[in-house]
């Protein structure tokens, strides 16, 4: 794949009027549409359904494909299995030149999309046509589809009416949607009839009898199929189910995540070759046996179903509901992600499909918000999937250098961070601050305060003031609790971290404070080196092993998340690490909830007074990652002298991300931008949050903005009302 420059493609989407209105009114309206598919149905117990029938089938995955294969061999279909695309190209032209092939008619086939198809037909004097509205709109413009499901989501009526004039040679007026729909069914009617070869997809195809289905909305599909003598099938391996019954399974889901319907106006199922009329070449009609062939394409396929990890992705269903939510898609679109699938997802599949190395660049895309894994059908847990790919590029070609040696000798280096960095940062920011923040700085970094100001480094850090509030601990406490405070609570937000001490000091908490610590180790587990982060890990659990804490307490979601679960998984084959990383990972809490907890055992956590407004933005981490969001609410809602007013997309990412929020701005501003907007229109005076990073983005686009508009970390709320 050539060089590509990223930042410079994603700007240029970014300043597309037109895919921008598009993608956020699709983005807004979709939850709720899908919501409303889904009405008096478990969505949890279909996914479930779901997940589990698609995991059974791709641990059977080769009996399964031998099963459809002998299926459809007793019905009269040929079948062959190609490695690569370059095969399945191979084996179509044989096709077209045994059968005298001159036109074909294509519906919608990501497979085929996946391996340039089109291009073998016309660079062998073969006319092919796209038959799907938006994918023969695409073709005619020479794009990529941005979407799996609506793949000229990014174009609006005039651009549409524009490319159907290149294919009539007439203006065609863009407001006149019904005229332009009608045109294309004029002109592709044409096609129909003309076509030698019918070339489809599948939804699926089913083991025990060969029958493949296809779900579509446009009735091209059935053309496609019925009306050329020749029928070709491109199916993927993780098409295959064992039995018709499991396509029930698919089919509650596959509508109402992609197109928020409760089903499509079209359902096909197709079991082998039929009887077709049709004219040969002397202008008689006659009535034949159709030609049905299916192709089974591997390309990566049969290597990931192997793999206990990757396997995983062979639960997609093709809905693209990630794509749907996911705050970085809605804003870019499909195309920066650099193959033909986009998205997280996309990620994933061009990684398995291509290798990681094509991968490697657009996943830095994937914030991890995991608003895709709490929507997809197949319950595919993707940023997880992404993490392993990173994790396996990085084994193999190594971590960027400047990556690890800053993470080696700055955040995983406590006494370098505090004694250097700390000290010239605090003085160094001095001239440019207000307040709390740096609103603008000089020359090369002016950048860095574009849309959002920063957060002063802390002149006092938490660990310097930690022998002063250790004279404060109880006498006779319930619990001993150490606190993990991370590299922002103890650098940046240290008065936070001392409120967190406050409030548990409060519940006669005996807290500690290892100084041993280091960071969580996120940032470097993030780029996918997971030697250095087993190194920070061992270096954490060592620290709070010797003050021998009976709770291990962190005000940070990403931290809490990474300690808790991710620890145990990169010990899992370590028996001497395994048993020590369980003992630590069974006593690490999220502040909020421990104290929701300790509050109502009190009798604390009862409706108090209102007054203030205020709101609360759910963290990634802490929402999706830790199931946490009701506490939050529950404190804020005890806490006498303010009232809870809920923001729109309250869950939704603020676009910061760790590194990712320094790393593309450009995207993360927009982000910014939207939450910010959705705070003002609140009314309320404070923002409340449950997560240093999150403070760092709000705050600093609050106070960008000169909004008036305070953001406290909750810990920061509960201790003004002590």
């Amino acid at each position: 794949m050539a060089e590509r420059n990223l930042k410079k493609e994603i700007q240029e989407k970014l300043q597309d009027d037109i895919m921008q209105s598009a993608l956020s009114k699709f983005a807004e309206q979709y939850p709720g549409s899908r919501l409303n598919a889904y009405k008096d149905q478990d969505i949890e117990e279909l996914r479930e359904n779901l997940r589990q029938m698609k995991h059974d089938a791709v641990q059977h995955i080769d009996e399964l494909a031998d099963e459809f294969q002998a299926s459809l061999e007793k019905r009269g279909t040929k079948v062959f299995r190609a490695k690569d695309g370059d095969e399945v190209k191979k084996i179509l032209i044989d096709i077209c030149k045994e059968n005298n092939v001159k036109r074909v008619v294509k519906s919608k086939s990501m497979a085929s999309e996946e391996i340039h198809m089109n291009e073998c037909f016309t660079d062998n004097g073969i006319r092919v046509k796209e038959t799907d509205l938006g994918e023969w709109m695409i073709a005619l413009a020479g794009q990529r589809p941005s979407h799996m499901v609506m793949p000229a989501i990014h174009l609006n009526r005039y651009q549409c009416a524009k490319m159907f004039e290149k294919e009539v040679d007439h203006e065609v007026p863009g407001e006149d949607i019904p005229n332009m729909i009608q045109l294309a069914r004029k002109t592709l009617r044409q096609e129909f009839l003309h076509a030698d070869m019918g070339v489809t997809g599948a939804n699926f195809g089913i083991a025990e009898n060969g029958a493949i289905g296809l779900v579509t909305n446009e009735g091209n599909a059935r053309l496609v199929t019925t009306l050329p003598r020749i029928h070709v099938v491109l199916i993927g391996y993780e098409k295959l189910i064992p039995k018709t019954e499991d396509a029930a399974s698919i089919l509650r889901l596959l509508p109402r995540n992609g197109t928020c319907q409760r089903m499509t106006s079209y359902m096909t199922m197709v079991d082998g070759p039929t009887k077709v009329i049709y004219k040969d070449e002397n202008g008689r009609h006659v009535e034949t046996d159709r030609k049905q062939y299916v192709i089974l394409l591997d390309n990566g396929r049969l290597e990931a179903a192997k793999d206990p990890v990757l396997q995983q992705a062979f639960q997609c269903v093709r809905c693209a509901s990630c794509l749907n939510v996911c705050p970085i898609w809605t804003l870019v679109g499909g195309h920066v992600y650099g193959h033909i699938y986009s998205g997280g997802i996309g990620a994933i599949l061009t990684g398995l499909f291509h290798g990681v190395e094509t991968s490697h660049e657009f996943s830095d895309l994937c914030i991890g918000c995991r608003k895709c894994a709490s929507i997809c059908p197949g319950k595919i847990p993707i940023p997880d999937l992404i993490d392993e790919l990173r994790a396996r590029y990085v084994k193999k070609y190594g971590a960027p250098g400047m990556d690890k040696t800053m993470f080696n000798m700055v955040l995983n280096d406590r006494g370098m961070f505090h004694k250097l960095l700390l000290k010239a940062g605090s003085i160094g920011s001095a001239p440019f601050k207000k307040g709390k923040f740096i609103r603008h700085l000089p020359l090369f970094m002016e950048e860095l305060t574009k849309g959002r100001s920063l957060p002063t480094i802390a002149e006092e850090s938490f660990r310097d003031r930690v022998e002063r509030l250790s004279k404060k601990n109880p006498s006779k406490p319930k619990k001993r609790v150490a606190y993990f405070s991370g590299c922002n609570m103890d650098f940046v937000f240290a008065d936070t971290s001392e409120n967190v001490v406050k409030v548990l000091q409060s519940l006669d908490m005996e807290v500690v404070y290892p100084m041993e610590q280091a960071c969580c180790g996120k940032p470097i587990l993030g780029i996918g080196d997971r030697e250095a982060g087993k190194e920070t890990a061992k270096k954490n659990i060592a620290a709070f092993e010797k003050v021998q804490p009976d709770v291990i307490i962190s005000a940070c979601p990403t931290c809490t998340e990474t300690l808790h679960e991710t620890y145990m998984k990169l010990f899992e084959n370590d028996p001497e690490w395994k048993a020590r990383a369980a003992a630590f990972c069974s006593k690490v809490r999220e502040f909020s909830s421990f104290v929701a907890e300790e509050y109502k055992k009190t009798g604390r956590l009862v409706h108090a007074k209102g007054g203030e407004k205020v709101t609360f933005h759910d963290s990634c981490h802490m929402k999706r990652g830790l199931g946490i969001y009701e506490e939050p609410r529950a404190l804020i809602d005890a806490t006498p002298g303010v009232e809870l007013v809920e923001m729109h997309n309250c869950d939704k990412c603020c676009g910061m991300a760790g590194s990712f929020g320094m790393k593309y701005q450009e995207v993360s501003i927009p982000m910014l931008n939207e939450k910010v907007k959705n705070i003002q229109d609140t009314g309320a005076t404070t923002a409340v949050v449950a997560c240093p990073a999150c403070m760092m983005q709000i705050g600093g686009g609050l106070d960008k903005a000169e909004t008036g508009i305070d953001t406290k970390h909750i810990a920061d709320l509960l201790a003004e009302k002590l």
